[in-house]
């Protein structure tokens, strides 16, 4: 009896040992692909992105700039989800995804300055106070960032609604948090940044007052591209900006009829290319897009928006690009924009984030590979191993 239960126990044992043994393998493979989905491929991916080099033309041959590079990010469209719209679960990943991105994207890229190109809210343009206040401190938790490293944000429709929503409330309520300085000049490179919303043309209140400030900032360009010589008693006694050509910078691409003439793996999908573009919805009217042209005269425009990437050229050869979302809700696919600048020259570089695919797929193996894992031990299939060698010795029998 006692030699059973010696036996019986003994049994036991190596039943339990056996389990845990199993457990452990399965906790240390689920650990495996959670850190492999949720930290490390955001690395994997991001490594691949370099900063471009800016060259300019010497003695017949090109050489490297001696100018300060800036080295600037620009993304867009980052929708953060508030009380109303989508599901808890929704939230939770699409915040993770940004924020594990936008971290590993600082830590290997080290850029100076970060421009974020409106729509940093989906719902800021109904959010309650209350609502406001959570929604900017997720905000601010998700792209923290080192105090060297400057973030500058541009309003969107979707941050201060549509120009029929809008209102100063909104628009103070989000200067407040985030700076409203509309020109920014750093290293010798000037920024313009609009309110494109406020760019309807009716001449309301906050658009007059919108067009005033950027005539006045027509004028500071001038002045510093022009110098004192040309306009005597024009320009004041105050420190000049720097001479180069602005980088504009906004919500609402300038005027393009629609995104048939885009390309590229983030271009809008096929059947939404021929689309005509709406003006004041889709992208700003003509008028308006002129009037920028012909107050600024900048070399580089970058905007957001429409989720989609493209590359156009307006007036005479000035190009703009639009900057795809950064938010795994709105793309398979999100990027952002790497720009290398320098007071004359400018090169940038798509950095693609981690495809939502390749993560799902990942899990959905994982999860197949752990079922099949289990009925191995349940006994209830052939261990694949066991089966390929005994296949193997009945081939070698025969």
């Amino acid at each position: 009896m006692a030699a059973f239960r010696f036996g019986f126990g003994r049994l036991n044992f190596h039943l339990l040992k056996r389990r845990s043994f199993l457990l452990l393998k399965l906790i240390a493979f689920v650990c495996s692909v959670l850190l492999f989905c949720e930290f490390l491929i955001y690395y994997l991916v991001i490594l691949r992105c370099n900063w471009p080099e800016v060259k300019t033309p010497a003695h017949g041959g090109e050489q490297e700039t001696l100018e300060p590079v800036l080295k600037a990010m620009f993304l867009a469209d980052t929708h953060l989800l508030g009380e109303l719209r989508g599901h808890w679960l929704d939230k939770l990943r699409r915040e993770w995804q940004m924020e594990r991105a936008f971290q590993t994207a600082l830590w290997l890229l080290q850029p100076e300055v970060v421009f974020i190109l409106g729509d940093i809210f989906d719902e800021g343009k109904w959010s309650s106070p209350q609502a406001w206040a959570d929604d900017v401190k997720r905000f601010q938790k998700m792209f923290r960032h080192p105090g060297h490293v400057q973030l500058k944000v541009v309003v969107g429709n979707h941050d201060i609604g549509f120009h029929y929503q809008m209102n100063r409330y909104r628009i103070k309520r989000f200067e407040k948090v985030f700076n409203p300085e509309r020109l920014f000049s750093w290293k010798g490179i000037n920024f313009v940044m609009v309110n494109s919303v406020a760019l309807e043309g009716d001449g309301c209140d906050i658009c007059s007052e919108a067009e005033a400030e950027l005539m006045d900032i027509s004028h500071k360009l001038n002045c510093s591209r022009e110098g004192q010589e040309q306009r005597p008693g024009q320009c004041g006694e105050g420190p000049q900006l720097p001479a180069s050509a602005p980088v504009l910078l906004q919500h609402f691409p300038l005027y393009r009829r629609s995104d048939a003439n885009c390309s590229g793996d983030d271009a809008a999908p096929p059947e939404e290319k021929g689309i005509p573009f709406k003006e004041r919805y889709d992208v700003l009217s003509r008028e308006a897009s002129q009037k920028l042209l012909w107050w600024l005269r900048p070399r580089l425009i970058l905007s957001g928006h429409t989720h989609s990437g493209c590359e156009v050229l307006h007036g005479a050869g000035v190009p703009e690009l639009s900057v795809p979302s950064f938010s795994w809700r709105n793309r398979n696919n999100p990027s952002f924009i790497m720009g290398s600048l320098t007071p004359t020259e400018y090169a940038l570089a798509k950095c693609y984030l981690p495809l939502e695919d390749t993560v799902l797929t990942t899990y959905c193996a994982a999860a197949g590979f752990l079922v099949v894992l289990m009925l191995v031990h349940l006994g209830l299939v052939t261990s694949p191993v066991l089966f390929g060698y005994k296949l193997l010795r009945k081939f070698k029998t025969v």
